[in-house]
């Protein structure tokens, strides 16, 4: 039995589970979203984010949510409702469809698909994925120095000793 999908609304954000990703999109009406594509016309959605960082420039597209899907689940996130007010659904509509076909930067730190509907849904470009990668590099990193100097004490005591 197949699961069912979820029915979105007018200026929901859409999250599309990508293989180690998320591809954002925001929904806005009659089974379409808009959505940052690569510049270029190479079709494919799964790599969409991977051609538009290599070119540093995305198209905003409209496009069924089914072919943005494809065969990917996706799930109405609309996760910072609590911390952001949405701006009116007719606003978020309007603002998206106004950019359909225009060329943005791109960048996969600041400018990605998931800042792109966060921008247009809340008026905040943001996005967690970025945020929880820095994090988890900052760790690392930490984990890493912290060893190191570990590291360093204990073969400062052992010459110390000898």
């Amino acid at each position: 039995m197949a699961l069912a999908r979820p029915r979105p609304r007018l200026g929901d954000l859409i999250e599309i589970s990508r293989f180690g990703y998320a591809h954002w999109a925001i929904y806005v009406g009659d089974g379409y979203v808009v959505h940052l594509a690569p510049a270029s016309e190479i079709a494919g959605a799964g790599a969409a984010s991977v051609l538009s960082a290599l070119t540093n420039k995305a198209i905003v597209k409209k496009e069924p949510l089914s072919v943005v899907a494809g065969g990917d689940n996706y799930r109405v996130n609309n996760k910072h409702d609590d911390r952001y007010p949405p701006l009116p659904s007719n606003k978020i509509v309007k603002r998206a469809e106004e950019l359909v076909g225009q060329e943005l930067p791109y960048s996969l730190t600041s400018d990605n698909c998931e800042h792109f509907v966060n921008d247009l849904r809340y008026g905040v470009s943001r996005s967690d994925q970025v945020t929880g990668a820095v994090t988890t590099v900052g760790v690392a990193a930490g984990l890493l120095a912290a060893a190191s100097l570990v590291g360093i004490l204990l073969a400062r005591s052992k010459r110390e000793r000898q």
